[in-house]
């Protein structure tokens, strides 16, 4: 009777090391879990993103707006009878004050 119990303690701790310490084991597990989410809140990223290019890229191709305004804000480009007008900021000039006597 005591070699049964034994041989169930033994199988006990051989089951209790596999669950907590070896490969496959709940650290494993929950090590990957955290990397799964870690994961998704990077595709969940990456698809938004896909997605506003995929818009920009439709609107490029369907409309004359986006073409314009990229055209004036990236290569400074005007319209037909348009004036460009650049204004020049000029650094400003330090007024010393002294104090009165």
């Amino acid at each position: 009777m005591k070699w049964i119990i034994a041989l169930l303690i033994g199988l006990l701790l051989l089951l209790q090391y596999r669950l907590w310490i070896s490969d496959g084991g709940i650290p494993e597990v929950l090590h990957l879990q955290q990397e799964v989410t870690t994961l998704e809140q990077e595709k969940s990223q990456l698809e938004e993103r896909n997605n506003q290019l995929g818009a920009e890229v439709t609107d490029l191709k369907t409309g004359l707006d986006a073409i314009e305004e990229r055209a004036r804000s990236e290569m400074g480009m005007i319209g037909k009878d348009e004036t460009f007008y650049q204004i020049i900021k000029t650094p400003d000039t330090e007024i010393q004050s002294t104090p009165s006597p």
